[in-house]
C-alpha cells in the first residue's frame, strides 16, 4: 500500500479566465468578445459552425490541470470560478464532476460581465489557509496580476504557492510573485497551442481530379448450354462466413486496463520533473492513486505493484538490484 502524503494541496480556479485566455492564444486577441462565444450553444441549427469548432479546439483540459497539482500531494480542496450558466462553461460540467471539484457560481453584476471571481477566490484561499493549518501548497490557475498581493500573501503564510496560466495573458509579476508558475501548453497531456494551430492551418487545395474515361460498353453475354451432369447437380447449401474471434484470455478485460497505461505514462512524466532518471516505484504508485484514486493493480489481476509494472515493460523498464532493494523505474526510449 502506498504511503500517505504529508503534502497537501489546494488548487483553485479562476475558469473564466483560462478559458477566455486559451480561446485568444489559438484564435486571436479579444477574439473570444468577436465571436461572443460565451452564451454560443452549438446545439442550435443556426449557430455559427466555425465558433462551435474554435470552442471546442479551446477545450481546458482540467484533468491535466489537477494532475499536475496532485505531483506536489494530495489534493484536499479543488473549487472552480465562473459564472456556470454561460453556455461555455456549462460544457465542462462533466470534466469538473468527474475529479470532483467544487463549483462556486459568480453571476456576473455589471455589462461588461466582470464577475468579481478575483476576490471571492481570494477570500476562499486565505481562509482556507488560516484555517487548514496543515495546507501545505496552493496552486493558483490563473494569469491575472490582480492574485500577486494573494500569492505574496500566502508565501508569507509559509505556504508554497504554484501558479498555472496561458502563455501570452499571464502577467510576469504573477510568475514571479509565486515559487512556481507553471505554463498551461507544458503540462503533460496537454497539446500545445502551436500544434493545435498548425493542425487547423487549412492545406493547400487539391488539385481537380481528370475527367473520368467515357465507359466501355459491356459485350454481349451468350447463354452457355445446361448439360445433364450440371443439372443433375443439386446446389451446394450456403456456409456462414463468420468465424467466431480467438480469445487469448479467459477473462473479459475490464475498462479499468485500459485506462491504466495513459495514467501510468502521465503520472511518469509528472515524476520527471525531478530531474531524475530513475524513479522508485513507491512514489509513482502514490501519484497515480492521488490521480486516480480508484486505481487498484488487483482489479487489474496482479497482487502487487510491481507485478502491474513488469506487464508494462513495452513502456517502462524496471530495476530491481536485490530483493531488498527498492523498485526502480524510467521510461522506455
Amino acid at each position: 500500500m502506498a504511503e500517505q502524503s504529508r503534502e497537501r494541496v489546494g488548487v483553485y480556479l479562476d475558469f473564466d479566465n483560462i478559458v477566455i485566455s486559451r480561446y485568444n492564444q489559438l484564435h486571436g486577441k479579444n477574439q473570444f468578445a468577436k465571436d461572443k462565444a460565451r452564451n454560443h450553444v452549438s446545439s442550435n441549427p443556426r449557430a455559427d459552425a466555425e465558433v462551435t469548432a474554435r470552442i471546442h479546439q479551446a477545450m481546458i483540459d482540467v484533468g491535466a490541470v489537477l494532475d499536475y497539482a496532485s505531483s506536489f500531494g494530495s489534493v484536499v480542496v479543488s473549487r472552480a470560478y465562473a459564472d456556470w450558466s454561460a453556455a461555455v462553461n456549462a460544457r465542462y460540467q462533466r470534466q469538473l464532476t468527474d475529479r470532483a471539484v467544487d463549483l462556486t457560481q459568480l453571476f456576473p453584476t455589471v455589462s461588461s460581465l466582470k464577475n468579481g471571481a478575483d476576490i471571492r477566490l481570494a477570500i476562499d484561499v486565505v481562509e482556507d489557509v488560516l484555517r487548514l493549518t496543515d495546507l501545505t501548497h496552493v496552486v493558483i490557475v490563473a494569469g491575472d496580476s490582480d492574485y500577486v498581493p494573494l500569492a505574496q500573501r500566502c508565501r508569507r503564510l509559509g505556504r508554497y504557492v504554484i501558479g498555472i496560466g496561458v502563455s501570452g495573458s499571464t502577467s510576469s509579476t504573477l510568475a514571479a510573485a509565486c515559487d512556481e508558475f507553471a505554463d498551461y501548453d507544458s503540462l503533460p497531456g496537454v497539446t500545445s497551442a502551436a500544434t493545435l494551430i498548425s493542425m487547423s492551418t487549412p492545406s493547400a487545395p487539391t488539385p481537380p481530379a481528370p475527367p473520368p474515361a467515357p465507359p466501355i460498353p459491356p459485350a454481349k453475354e451468350v447463354p452457355a448450354k445446361k448439360t445433364d451432369a450440371a443439372a443433375s447437380v443439386a446446389p451446394l447449401p450456403l456456409v456462414s462466413a463468420a468465424v467466431p474471434a480467438l480469445t487469448t484470455d479467459a477473462t473479459p478485460t475490464p475498462t479499468a486496463r485500459k485506462a491504466a497505461t495513459p495514467l501510468l505514462l502521465r503520472a511518469m512524466e509528472l515524476l520527471a520533473k525531478n530531474d531524475q532518471e530513475w524513479q522508485h516505484a513507491s512514489a509513482l504508485e502514490l501519484q497515480m492513486k492521488r490521480m486516480d484514486p480508484s486505481f487498484q493493480e488487483r482489479a487489474l489481476g496482479f497482487t502487487q505493484f510491481s507485478d502491474f509494472l513488469k506487464s508494462r515493460s513495452s513502456v517502462v523498464e524496471v530495476e530491481q538490484k536485490s530483493p531488498a532493494s527498492p523498485v526502480l523505474l524510467r521510461l522506455r526510449g
